[in-house]
């Protein structure tokens, strides 16, 4: 609270009020008067300003049939802005206004209106009339509060879209099997078994892998099995058989394909098992062979190969039908070739989406993007992609992206609104809301992040600036969590916690003329005049404007006359 200093009113209004009594004793006396002004210095919050004045009148001042109105007018350079009036009446005036008695009294007023940037600079002055009966006089003017502290109005409303990225992955593991089957008891490879579509996809597939350049084959397996029927020493000596046999069906094979580094020793692996219980589960499972589920709680039951086989042959009925439909299919090889498939290099990539896009996949062209910090050349690459994929959500979105961080907002809303309309959910409804957001439509950024099914940090990020704005600062402060950021910074700043501030500022692991200035405004909160220079000084020195704010800033408003503030911002 702060007791404003009155200035004694003119002669020459006392001379003309001579013949006016009771108001000429309350102009005479009118420095008698005692204001306090809450703050001290006016501040900005919410875009607004808010004043409480609480006015003290002596003993035997206020006439008892006189009236006081009294207007609070914010001056500033080129305009002046008047807060609602306030009307006080004495004690026998009939009124309904706010009575002060004779004997003396206080009456208190708060009033606020929109703050705008030329009122940076200014003064908050009383303008104050006294009426009885059919005469008025003006008092004098009193000063009451400089301003405005206006550091909420430091929010940087920025957008923060969620880019939805590509699925580029430069190698690629890919396999291609075929199945060597064997008659009962048999391990030996029939001519019938190498003319299957499988096995001369397979020699297709070695083939292409030997010739193309970005193939690379990275081993072969072989897995044989034996129908789990029969002696369990007759199925082990046939798994094995039936390896070996298989095996060197495929070597030649390898050999013919004249692939590098096939021959050595572990590159073909070879895996036997005697009774292959775990494929007839589950070719019993997609049968419709009767008793079916009997049978697989026979398995279920017993861990014993030999039971298992056993109950199973008592379903004679069944078992004639596994003979036939099941069985025969478990006795077999399985040949299986393993390949890294090796994309474009980066270079590559960047020398065809320019030269020629139409070589790159959609992944590859939106992978493109990412190799390059030149805006122009993202949202290029980002077009190209679109061109190639119009249905393409990810493509679209990533236009709008990259326009709202060239600052070309309208044309990122079209391009949200499009990537919208091909599939609408949380992230585009993110994006959107940031549009909102930096156009200054609080209340419709703010129903975009609300309606999300799951927020995510860029969504809270959104609604700790629109309470930021609006003068929450706790929420503002819960939104933004504690990521260290200039609006997390200032949150904390405006709601009381300066240190916290400061610490925030302090954590900001990359250069920023306004997380030095806020640093230089901590500085000066906490008179902390070495920091405060300092800050400072980086700030200016990295955005030149910033001295013309910082000039008329009432942060610093104890330091206009400190010389080597002024050599700082002059």
């Amino acid at each position: 609270m702060k007791k404003v200093s009155y200035f004694v009113s003119l002669v020459l209004a006392v001379a003309l009020l001579s013949s006016c009594g009771g108001l000429n004793k309350m102009l005479k006396e009118a420095g008698n008067v005692n204001y306090q002004v809450e703050p001290e210095i006016l501040e900005a919050h919410g875009g607004n300003v808010a004043v409480t004045i609480t006015g003290s009148f002596p003993e035997s001042y206020f006439n008892k049939k006189a009236t006081l109105k009294a207007v609070p007018v914010l001056v500033y350079e080129g305009g002046k802005v008047e807060f609602e009036p306030v009307t006080v009446q004495g004690e026998d005036v009939e009124a309904n206004n706010e009575v002060i008695k004779f004997t003396g009294d206080k009456f208190n007023y708060s009033a606020t209106v929109p703050f705008k940037e030329e009122m940076r600079v200014s003064e908050l002055m009383l303008k104050t009339t006294a009426s009885l009966k059919d005469k008025s006089v003006a008092l004098p003017d009193v000063k009451l509060a400089d301003g405005i502290i206006a550091t909420s109005t430091l929010t940087k409303k920025h957008g923060h879209p969620i880019l939805i990225g590509d699925k580029f992955k430069r190698v690629i593991p890919e396999s291609k099997g075929a199945d060597i089957h064997y008659v009962i008891n048999r391990a030996n490879v029939r001519g019938s078994e190498l003319k299957a579509e499988d096995i001369d996809a397979l020699k297709a597939y070695l083939k292409e892998a030997g010739e193309k350049v970005n193939y690379e084959l990275t081993g072969t397996e072989i897995s044989a099995y034996a129908s789990p029927d029969g002696p369990l020493d007759l199925n082990e000596k046939l798994s094995g058989k039936r390896a070996e046999t298989a095996g060197k069906f495929f070597s030649r094979e390898l050999k013919k394909a004249e692939i590098e580094g096939t021959e050595k020793e572990g590159f073909l692996k070879t895996t036997t098992t005697a009774e292959d219980w775990d494929g007839f589960k589950e070719l019993m499972q997609k049968s419709d062979v009767q008793d079916k589920e009997l049978i697989l709680r026979v398995l279920s039951m017993h861990s014993d190969p030999v039971v298992r086989e056993k109950e199973i042959k008592n379903m004679a009925e069944a078992f004639e039908v596994l003979k036939d439909d099941i069985l025969p299919k478990l006795r077999r090889s399985k040949l299986l070739v393993n390949v890294n498939v090796v994309g474009f290099s980066d270079e590559e990539i960047l020398n065809y989406i320019e030269t020629n896009p139409d070589t790159l996949g959609l992944e590859e062209m939106l992978y493109a993007a990412t190799l390059t910090e030149d805006a122009e050349k993202q949202l290029k690459y980002y077009e190209i992609a679109v061109e190639k994929a119009p249905k393409c959500f990810r493509a679209i979105n990533s236009v709008g992206c990259t326009l709202m961080k060239m600052g070309k907002i309208e044309e990122s809303e079209k391009a949200f609104a499009k990537a919208q309309e091909l599939k609408d959910g949380d992230y585009v409804k993110n994006n959107l809301g940031f549009v909102a957001l930096v156009q200054g439509d609080l209340e419709k950024a703010q129903g975009y992040f609300t309606s999300m099914e799951k927020l995510t940090d860029e969504s809270n990020f959104g609604l700790g600036i629109i309470n930021l704005v609006n003068g929450n600062y706790q929420d503002a402060v819960n939104y933004f969590g504690t990521a260290p950021s200039c609006n997390t910074a200032l949150a904390k700043l405006l709601n009381g916690n300066t240190t916290g501030a400061k610490n925030t500022l302090e954590a900001i692991d990359h250069k920023c003329p306004w997380s030095d200035y806020l640093k230089a405004v901590v500085g000066a909160r906490m008179d902390d005049e070495n920091y405060m220079i300092e800050n400072l000084k980086a700030a200016v020195a990295a955005k030149d404007e910033l001295k013309a704010l910082a000039k008329t800033d009432m942060e610093f408003g104890k330091y206009f006359e400190n010389e080597t503030f002024k050599s700082i911002v002059e």
